[in-house]
């Protein structure tokens, strides 16, 4: 850390001299020195705060925990493991999660908040660009974080291992014992997958300079908390499917808020440029982040306590104890967006108010980071219901009546995951419309129909009682299959939303890229253009598509946790949407191939199809048998007949492929082979890309087609 401030100075002093010229202009603070006034700021290094961070958090969650320990360990029925064990857990857990939230937010701003080196300031060539000098400092950072957070994962299997057996820890850090508890004990199995991520996810990190790996690395800092998110209270007992959803959210942006401002403060203290582009970028993840929160704790504590228990409960107590952190934590944004904000952008030389407010904070979020781990070591109150049906402990909810083609509408229980995603998803089309119409465009209402077509029915089949019996009922599952991973891909591709995205948003500023110019450079990147390649395309389409059918162990796994058919079904409508994309989808990508040759993978995918499904009909054997049979569901259900009925809901899902190859042959508009000569043709220039999807956009009010570069470049757009 000393060598990395050591190395930013150095730079600064190279790249940005000072000019001793009162008329001149300091580059690197952005302001025009004049006689007399204050000293230029030096850098600071940061990690003195950082250290000082986690030891805030993994005090206080150490502390706190600890005084829990008694009632803690009677629940349990287990003896006390030592000091060792009682403090340490908490303690290091609270410190690996301030590690993840740096590791996410560093990632993040280093792809979204901080431009990358772009010589000319020209944008086409930013999916090839190199990060900056400031972008790759804190790409390190989330590098190391991550490393470091993997080292801690490993750590705890041990730790797991002693609190759950009561054994010193001295005692558990063998080899021989170790293997045991990763055979043995499910944390101690999570923590071995968080570290496997982290760690690959931290060395990928310090071997990329590329901005364009920047995103995929966030993607990597957050994947590797999810499985931490699928543990726990939360996890468990009556409503787990609602208490794991709003756990997810909840984590997911507790670390881009605590991790975003973290990689903030250290730009400041290095006397990085454009903080005040950053910041108001920031601002806004900020406000997102801290509503997401708000109402994904809230439905979580509402699973877990009554209203009487707040006060009255070792566990309502920290609920209370967190609730005003997060109110303070409110209060800090709203002097950002008050003051902080105004003040940088006024003066960008003085930051002495950015990085004093910033600081308070952050050591607030790690007193509230620190809090909140005890959450997962103090018992909750008694469930309500202390009785729960076999079904409502591994559904997290009750089934009463056998599912049928006309009773299925009437069953609603609201997906907190998917169904909120699909709301979010429908409000934020209906905002980029809007957005270009204000622009002076318009955009035709077909591909609006398209993806809200696509919301609504994913809304409807995950909080339907299509997505309520999928867990328990194969037919269903195969049903709820087809719809994820073909018929929602078709309405949200024909969406274009790419397309509508580089159209609400102008360009940025030469040297600022924004909105339209990442996701035009995501369509242009070289991992889209290995993906929606039609081989590499159709082989990940078959292999998760049958994978989990073919290797019965697999499904088993899946389909007996609440975890593995969130994986499941994730996996399916993202693998759904990059094969139809790389089929017929309107949004450009890297060297679209012919529409013949697309059909024709299409077509030889077909006896894969026929084979799996006569397969799956001579099939003696019942997959997830134990499972389902363990539901004791009140309805009589002959497995191997319904398992034998899925075939005819699977062969349904010759219609959707039907559509595909019905729009390719009738070269659906966005398809470059419509144009002669088109198909041979890359997304390298902003004529490639708009000349096959101007289909999708109205004429603009002066009479022109609109084009995804339109407008004139903005200085400040986020």
């Amino acid at each position: 850390m000393r060598a990395e401030a050591a190395w930013t100075a150095k730079w600064t002093q190279m790249t940005h001299p000072v000019n001793d010229t009162p008329t001149a202009t300091d580059t690197t603070t952005g302001t025009t020195p004049t006689i007399g006034s204050r000293p230029q700021e030096r850098v600071r290094p940061t990690w003195p705060l950082y250290l000082l961070f986690f030891a805030v958090a993994g005090a206080i969650g150490g502390t706190v925990a600890y005084s829990f320990l008694g009632e803690s360990l009677a629940a349990l029925g287990i003896p006390n493991p030592g000091i060792a064990t009682t403090f340490g857990l908490p303690f290091f857990r609270a410190v690996g999660w301030m590690l993840a939230a740096l590791s996410a937010g560093s990632f993040l701003f280093a792809a979204f908040l901080i431009s990358p080196r772009l010589p000319g300031g020209d944008h086409d060539h930013l999916h090839q660009a190199s990060l900056s000098v400031d972008g790759h400092l804190a790409s390190r950072t989330g590098a190391v974080a991550a490393i470091c957070f993997g080292l801690i994962a490993l750590l705890m299997i041990p730790l797991v291992l002693s609190d759950v057996s009561g054994t010193p820890l001295a005692q558990t850090l063998g080899l021989e014992t170790l293997t045991v508890a990763v055979e043995q004990v499910a944390m101690a199995q999570v923590w071995l997958i968080v570290a496997l991520i982290a760690l690959v996810t931290g060395c990928t990190g310090l071997m990329s300079r590329a901005w364009i790996t920047q995103p995929l690395l966030l993607l990597g800092s957050i994947l590797m908390i999810i499985p931490l998110g699928l543990t726990g209270h939360s996890s468990s007992g009556g409503n787990h499917d609602h208490g794991t959803n709003s756990y997810l959210w909840h984590l997911v942006f507790l670390v881009l808020w605590v991790g975003g401002l973290m990689a903030l403060l250290a730009h400041g203290r290095r006397l990085g440029p454009d903080l005040d582009i950053a910041l108001r970028r920031y601002s806004t993840i900020a406000l997102v982040s801290i509503i997401v929160m708000a109402v994904s704790g809230l439905v979580n504590a509402a699973i877990r306590i009554e209203l009487t228990d707040l006060l009255t409960t070792r566990y309502g107590l920290i609920i209370v104890a967190k609730t005003i952190g997060v109110i303070i934590l409110g209060v800090f944004g709203w002097i950002h967006r008050a003051w902080v904000i105004p003040q940088v952008q006024a003066n960008p030389a003085d930051r002495r108010l950015f990085r004093q407010v910033a600081i308070v904070e952050v050591l607030v979020m790690a007193a509230v980071t620190g809090i909140a781990i005890t959450m997962g070591r103090t018992p909750p109150p008694p469930p309500r219901i202390p009785n729960l049906s076999q079904m409502a402990t591994k559904l997290g909810y009750e089934l009463s009546e056998k599912p049928t083609i006309l009773n299925v509408w009437g069953m609603w229980r609201f997906d907190l995951l998917f169904g909120a995603l699909a709301l979010l998803l429908a409000v934020g089309y209906l905002a980029a419309v809007w957005r270009t119409r204000q622009a002076g465009h318009t955009w035709s209402s077909t591909p609006t129909a398209w993806w809200l077509a696509g919301c609504v029915t994913l809304l409807v089949t995950m909080s339907s009682g299509i997505g309520l019996n999928m867990p328990a009922v194969f037919s269903v599952h195969m049903v709820g299959h087809i719809i994820l991973s073909l018929v929602i891909p078709i309405f949200l591709v024909l969406g274009a939303p790419l397309t509508l995205l580089m159209t609400a948003f102008a360009p940025g500023a030469p040297g600022r890229p924004n909105i339209h110019d990442w996701v035009r450079a995501f369509t242009r990147s070289r991992l889209v253009g290995v993906i929606t390649h039609p081989v590499v395309n159709t082989l990940q389409f078959l292999v998760f598509f049958y994978v989990m059918y073919l290797f019965i162990p697999l499904y088993e796994l899946l389909i007996s946790k609440y975890a593995g058919q969130l994986i499941m079904n994730t996996v399916l409508l993202v693998s759904g949407c990059f094969y139809v994309w790389g089929m017929l989808g309107p949004d450009p990508i890297p060297r679209r191939r012919p529409a013949t040759v697309r059909l024709g993978w299409l077509v030889a995918s077909l006896p894969v199809h026929l084979l799996v499904g006569v397969y799956l009909l001579r099939l003696d054997t019942i997959l997830g048998e134990e499972f389902y049979r363990s539901l004791l569901l009140p309805w009589e259900l002959d497995l191997l007949a319904d398992q034998r009925t899925a075939v005819l809901a699977w062969a349904t899902g010759v219609v959707p492929l039907a559509v595909v190859a019905l729009l390719l042959i009738g070269h659906w508009p966005g398809t470059v082979g419509k144009t002669t000569g088109n198909e041979e043709k890359t997304t390298t220039g902003s004529n490639a890309e708009n000349e096959n999807h101007t289909t999708f956009l109205g004429p603009t009010t002066d009479g022109k087609t609109p084009t995804s570069d339109h407008g004139t470049r903005t200085t400040d757009q986020p």
